[in-house]
């Protein structure tokens, strides 16, 4: 036990800092918007049940809606076709919710490029200067896009011929499912994959793949920026929804100052 008190002393002495990894979640949240025949998500709504009133004197509640992919949140394996027959988010086992993470900090090429795209040559040289990526643990990607989550449009940057996010080529994407050992992806953009993924073959590679290969996705992250390139811990549970393909996720890192 001693280690565990060694980390709640060290968070409530503030040698270990808890960095809130998430956006928070209204109606002006973010939300992807897939081009028609394709069905969307609905907005997150907050409707008020009653607030201390004649529908209820000494309470306040809502009712919320919201689609599992809305905001900060975690993708299960079974969201994508290649693992039609993979992990709901309810059986997704609680020890892989709490792993360790790295960063691979790429701000400045999306900044001069918003369609950038992480190669396994940028992960390769990381690693070199690093040391691997952590076997069971997340590889967090930070593109700077964090910033334009404040407004729609400005997130999805989309135009005549579609959205412009950075993103992960098919290759990269291949190379983390196939060659890598990490339990998931997290990234700042509306989903895992670059906004042109649409395009590229197959489509939408890093579900394709890392979802096809049991492993998770985290969106919509921020405060990357605040976490050392490695060392850091995160920690990610989302709702146990029974059949759920994913769901809104307060994602928390532990980092040691």
């Amino acid at each position: 036990m001693s280690v565990l008190r060694d980390l709640v002393e060290g968070i409530k002495g503030g040698s270990i800092e808890v960095v809130d990894l998430t956006a928070p979640l209204d109606e002006s949240t973010p939300i992807l918007m897939l081009p028609e025949p394709f069905g969307n998500t609905v907005p997150f709504k907050l409707e008020e049940i009653s607030r201390y009133d004649d529908r209820g004197p000494g309470w306040y509640w809502n009712n919320i809606s919201t689609g599992e992919h809305t905001g900060t949140h975690f993708d299960a394996p079974v969201h994508w076709v290649t693992a039609r027959d993979g992990e709901d988010v309810s059986q997704v086992a609680p020890a892989k919710l709490l792993a360790p993470a790295v960063v691979l900090d790429f701000a400045a090429q999306a900044a001069a490029d918003p369609d950038f795209l992480l190669e396994i040559s940028h992960v390769t040289a990381w690693e070199q200067e690093h040391g691997p990526l952590p076997e069971g643990g997340w590889l967090l990607y930070r593109t700077g896009w964090d910033v334009r989550a404040h407004d729609q449009a400005e997130f999805l940057n989309a135009n005549e011929t579609g959205p412009h996010t950075p993103g992960i080529s098919v290759e990269c994407a291949r190379y983390l499912a196939e060659e890598t050992s990490i339990v998931g992806l997290g990234v700042e953009t509306v989903g895992t994959d670059a906004g042109t993924a649409h395009s590229f073959d197959p489509a939408f590679p890093c579900h394709s793949f890392l979802l096809g290969a049991g492993k998770y996705g985290l969106t919509q992250l921020r405060n990357l920026d605040r976490l050392p390139a490695t060392g850091a811990v995160v920690v990610a549970p989302p709702l146990p929804i029974i059949g759920g393909s994913g769901s809104p996720v307060r994602v928390l890192a532990l980092v040691e100052r």
